[in-house]
């Protein structure tokens, strides 16, 4: 079913229009004048427009013009007498899918409307592809690795039961502490699963204020809201058939909790400002750090949905309790980092990894990652020693001092300042000025780093169109 919008100053022939549209089973509004379907137009934002070529007043190239201005994605389909056949040329060159002519019958009117109504779903299926094509552009720097490093018996039993849960659509509830790889076993559970064809598509839920948040989970329709210039498919949408996973689920509003909670009951959800309820056929896979049962006791997250996301549960191990992996994951990051640095080194000073081991890593896989890029950049020959290492860990020469002679200087919270301001410099920088990246790579909530970039007084510049909208 299509929505159809039918422009005749002729009673009689826009009737017998409207209709043969709803024979097809096509919901269908019409007009007597151009204005007036130019308000209709507005009102209902049609996915076809019938519209005949010479009225009174405002005619059909101008319905055509401000049509295809407003909305390049909606068919227009021109009926015109046959003395103006030049003029329906015309509406082709300027847009018109196709023209009409007068009198026609109604088979020939419903062979050219489902002809229409197939270019609509081409217009659609390209649409969709370009929405894919600019998740993987936003996705393109964030590189993951193709396996799930580790051989401890804690990511042992991670990776048994992502096998185990693979082969079902049944939701996935990931734990753990930030930086413990959430994201990573998202995919693998994607890549092992019968949707591996389909889109694997990611929304970080603490990046975007509410409104934001439902326009990206659900899309808009054109004119929504102010900045809704198009109509916009949501992430629901474009995963369909494949996994979508929601990040940081804990932090969601209770209005988004209510709507979520109708996608997995009923796989139904609207755009934002729309009316067509439109089916998915996705799986869920959610994350957090955020205790959620003691959420759901504290009233700040629902019940039954806390239920409906946690059916299969899988809890990732902080990296203190893995320290056995620590070894492997050096070497990984040795691999995967070492031409980004322009580093020669290929291996780790076994004072280094006794180091590493004992760290208690509270930013966990994700800090050991940072530490590995940050020896690279630093390290002078083959073998990565204790002088490369950040000042947290012994680093030496050429480091900012961090030990007791710089707290003899300053006070303990000015030298615990001055760390932080330079990690969130560096991390600034690493993620290109974008906010919500810096936030994921130092671990903490958006807003906490927007108060942090004012109190550090670090210069912000603008951030990127395709992070903000």
């Amino acid at each position: 079913m299509a929505k159809a919008l039918v422009v005749d100053d002729n009673d009689t022939l826009r009737q017998g229009v409207v209709e043969v549209l709803e024979r097809m089973g096509h919901q269908v509004f019409e007009a007597p004048g151009g204005a007036e379907g130019l308000e209709q137009f507005d009102e209902q934002s049609p996915d076809l427009v019938i519209t005949d070529l010479k009225m009174d007043g405002v005619d059909g190239m101008e319905v055509l013009q401000t049509v295809r201005e407003a909305s390049p994605e909606t068919v227009v389909m021109m009926m015109t007498a046959f003395g103006s056949i030049e003029r329906a040329v015309e509406a082709m060159k300027a847009g018109a899918f196709d023209f009409i002519a007068k009198p026609f019958p109604p088979d020939l009117l419903r062979t050219r409307v489902e002809r229409a109504l197939q270019i609509r779903d081409e217009r659609r299926r390209t649409e969709r592809l370009e929405h894919e094509n600019e998740m993987l552009r936003r996705d393109s720097d964030l590189e993951f690795d193709a396996e799930i490093i580790g051989e401890s018996p804690p990511m042992k039993q991670v990776l048994d039961r992502v096998e185990q849960a693979a082969h079902s659509d049944s939701t996935v509830f990931i734990h753990g502490e930030s930086g413990t790889g959430k994201e990573l076993v998202a995919r693998a559970l994607h890549r092992a699963s019968p949707r591996a064809e389909g889109p694997f598509v990611k929304v970080n839920c603490s990046a975007l204020a509410e409104s934001l948040l439902e326009s990206e989970l659900f899309g808009h329709e054109k004119g929504a809201f102010t900045s809704a210039h198009k109509r916009r498919l949501g992430r629901f949408e474009l995963a369909d058939g494949g996994t979508i996973f929601l990040d940081e689920i804990g932090d969601i509003s209770p209005a988004i909790q209510l709507k979520l909670l109708r996608v997995l009951q009923e796989h139904e959800f609207e755009r934002v400002g729309g009316e067509e309820t439109l089916s998915t056929d996705v799986r869920v896979v959610t994350a957090t750090n955020r205790d959620l049962r003691q959420a759901v006791e504290d009233g700040d997250f629902r019940e039954d949905l806390f239920y409906r996301l946690h059916i299969i549960p899988i809890e990732l191990p902080p990296l203190r309790r893995r320290r056995d992996d620590i070894e492997l994951l050096v070497q990984h990051f040795i691999d995967k980092l070492g031409s980004r640095t322009r580093s020669s080194a290929t291996e780790v000073d076994p004072e280094v990894l006794e180091v590493l081991k004992s760290h208690s890593w509270p930013g966990n896989v994700r800090e050991l990652e940072n530490v590995i890029e940050h020896a690279l950049v630093f390290a002078g020959g083959d073998t990565i020693t204790i002088d490369e290492l950040p000042p947290m860990l012994g680093g030496g020469e050429g480091q900012p001092e961090v030990g007791l002679s710089a707290v003899e200087q300053s006070s303990l919270p000015e030298v615990l300042e001055e760390i932080e301001q330079e990690l969130i410099e560096e991390a600034f920088e690493r993620a290109g000025g974008v906010k919500a990246e810096t936030a994921r790579l130092l671990g903490i909530k958006p807003s906490a780093l927007y108060y942090k970039l004012e109190k550090y007084d670090i210069e912000q510049g603008e951030e990127s169109e395709e992070t903000t909208s």
